[in-house]
């Protein structure tokens, strides 16, 4: 049963690929309204996302561990990614973080919440889990270095990107080593497990793919974030709110890493473009302190359980509430 809804749900997916087409056609066109075009746009960066998730995986099943984990690193997160820079670009620096932590509090408890609550109950490895949510809780003690001084003052003010710097280098050497490592456990223990499994896609395909739909989905999420701020406005919703709920959670819909690596990545790819200070309101910190604590309680005892899964969507839907309520900056 569980094998059907599976081929189902990845036809649909397939089937759902020619939206990213359609809408940038739509959009270049002048065909729709901005609230049809983010519609659409959220729409068709869902099937992007797996698309780009499946390439990858398949991609990395031909490299070392080092590429293999570069790869899962950005590409993996690609959607995310190329929404940020968008955003930057456009001079949306509070959406940009909104989106950063939304992705992460979106992972670690509204998939993670569904995954226990859906799934059966089971030990986890529990060394992968307190890495994960380690590195979670590390990222958040470091951004308060950037972020506590943005409470007064200008969050963009140049001195505050100058010391998100130092912040995002040292805590993207740590994802990168991390990623590695976690590459290289999974890779072993596959290999115990199955020791003649093999990639579903060659490896020229695979980076075709990957190619292709990492340009359609630069372009969709060009006519995402140009319509955002119509949608807010039209669906009397704060920008903030948008960016951190219903941008994050799109860009995110089948990614299930802890996307703690867009932080640094973003941070140090924006100076580019221009630069972002990781100046994160309160409001964002106490969400990255909820995404790190509640699933540490919940899998402390080392097994999943659905109770714990109810746990952790009861959080996501309060922190959805204290951003509704929250506004903008």
């Amino acid at each position: 049963m569980a094998g059907a809804v599976g081929v189902v749900a990845r036809r649909s997916l397939v089937a759902l690929l020619a939206l990213g087409p359609f809408v940038v056609a739509v959009d270049w066109l002048g065909a729709a309204g901005k609230l049809a075009i983010f519609l659409l746009a959220s729409a068709a960066l869902i099937p992007l996302a797996w698309l780009i998730g499946e390439a990858t995986e398949n991609a990395a099943y031909y490299t070392g561990p080092g590429i293999g984990g570069f790869l899962n690193a950005t590409f993996g997160n690609a959607p995310e990614l190329i929404i940020a820079l968008v955003a930057v670009s456009d001079g949306l620096t509070d959406v940009v973080r909104a989106s950063l932590v939304g992705s992460i509090a979106g992972n670690l408890l509204l998939v993670l919440g569904f995954t226990l609550l859906l799934g059966q109950s089971g030990a986890i490895d529990r060394r992968s889990a307190a890495i994960s949510l380690g590195l979670v809780a590390l990222a958040t003690l470091l951004v308060l270095v950037t972020s506590v001084p943005s409470f007064h003052g200008d969050p963009d003010r140049r001195s505050l990107a100058e010391l998100s710097l130092p912040v995002a280098v040292v805590l993207l050497v740590i994802r990168i080593a991390v990623n590695r490592y976690a590459l290289r456990r999974q890779r072993a223990l596959q290999e115990a497990a199955e020791p003649t499994g093999s990639a579903a896609w060659p490896l020229r395909f695979s980076l075709v793919v990957l190619g292709l739909a990492t340009v359609v989905t630069a372009f969709v999420t060009n006519s995402l974030v140009g319509s955002l701020q119509t949608f807010a406005s039209r669906a009397h919703l704060s920008e903030f709110f948008v960016a951190i709920v219903i941008v994050a959670i799109v860009g995110n819909a089948t990614e299930h890493g802890s996307a703690v690596l867009l932080i640094p990545l973003v941070a140090l790819v924006s100076w580019a473009i221009t630069p972002l200070a990781l100046s994160f309101r309160p409001i964002e910190l106490g969400a990255l302190a909820v995404a790190t604590a509640l699933p540490a309680l919940v899998l402390a005892h080392g097994r999943t359980t659905r109770l714990g899964g109810l746990i952790l969507l009861s959080a996501y839907a309060g922190l959805v509430v204290a951003f509704y309520y929250s506004g903008n900056r």
